[in-house]
């Protein structure tokens, strides 16, 4: 699920800052970027992160800061190469009567001569820190993926109540199909005897043998279940983002067969139209945890 969280701790005089971002994913995908001064930390924040989210893509930053006077980069100069430097110049130009000119802007671009100084810190401190911010940063994550996952209930709940419409209108529709088939049955057969009256225990053979293949009792029922059970997981407090896929999987197989089955336009429109509703609720499940 989108979402965002940031943390912010003082520990002594520097400033933890956790910045949290996720996004939708199927699985769980922990990315972290912290300082090199942070890596010994790096298996705890993962375990903070994953003790919080279950599903997506999580990306986490914790930055440091020195406050007070203190700079933001130490600097180091690398004097042994400095010097060595400065003995080859003076090599070449008494060997070609030079003059021994090294300017400071040279040696800056030399590599090496200047370099980051790896920042030091108290780890003790540094923990406490990180996983004050990182708490923080999760706290705001799941307040702002919980107003995320209301407004997503309650177009669950909406495209649920159409997709049970069209259930109710496809449970209508099945007299009103057998009553078709049987006056079309019932015409073509008096079109066989040349405008004699049809067999009616025939006739009635027959429509019960359509009625039989075109029976889909058993379709309805578990829709209505899977219905049933799809509202009864949007109100458990546990990742149900996998059961949630797994019952779409399953109402989209049943409405393909009844689909099948009815042998109507009508039926077959309103498959469409369910099917149609149960894609948009699979995009949208792919965000639950």
């Amino acid at each position: 699920m989108t979402a965002y969280g940031r943390g912010e701790i003082r520990e002594g005089d520097t400033q933890f800052i956790s910045e949290i971002r996720s996004v939708n994913n199927r699985h769980r995908d922990i990315v972290v970027r912290i300082p090199k001064a942070l890596q010994p930390l790096e298996d705890h924040i993962r375990t903070l992160v994953i003790s919080r989210v279950r599903r997506g893509r999580v990306e986490v930053s914790i930055q440091m800061e020195k406050g007070g006077d203190a700079p933001a980069f130490e600097l180091e100069l690398n004097e042994p190469l400095v010097d060595a430097y400065m003995d080859i110049a003076r090599r070449l130009a008494d060997r070609w009567s030079m003059e021994p000119e090294l300017r400071l802007d040279t040696l800056f671009q030399m590599k090496d001569v200047i370099s980051l100084k790896p920042q030091t810190v108290d780890l003790d401190q540094a923990r406490s820190g990180v996983c004050r911010s990182l708490s923080m940063g999760l706290d705001s994550l799941d307040e702002m993926r919980i107003r995320e996952g209301d407004a997503m209930e309650d177009d669950f709940i909406k495209r649920l109540n159409r997709f049970s419409r069209y259930v109710d209108q496809i449970h209508d529709r099945i007299p009103v199909v057998m009553e078709a088939y049987r006056k079309r049955l019932e015409g073509n057969m008096e079109k066989m005897l040349n405008g004699m009256s049809a067999d009616e225990a025939r006739l009635a053979q027959e429509v019960a043998v359509y009625a039989d293949r075109s029976d889909i009792t058993e379709e309805m029922v578990r829709l209505r279940s899977h219905i049933q059970q799809f509202e009864t997981y949007l109100g458990v407090d546990d990742a149900v983002g996998r059961r949630l896929d797994f019952l779409i999987q399953e109402m989209n197989r049943e409405v393909n067969t009844l689909s099948a089955k009815g042998s109507d336009a009508v039926i077959s429109r309103m498959g469409v139209e369910m099917k149609a509703e149960l894609e948009k609720l699979r995009e949208q499940v792919q965000n639950v945890e």
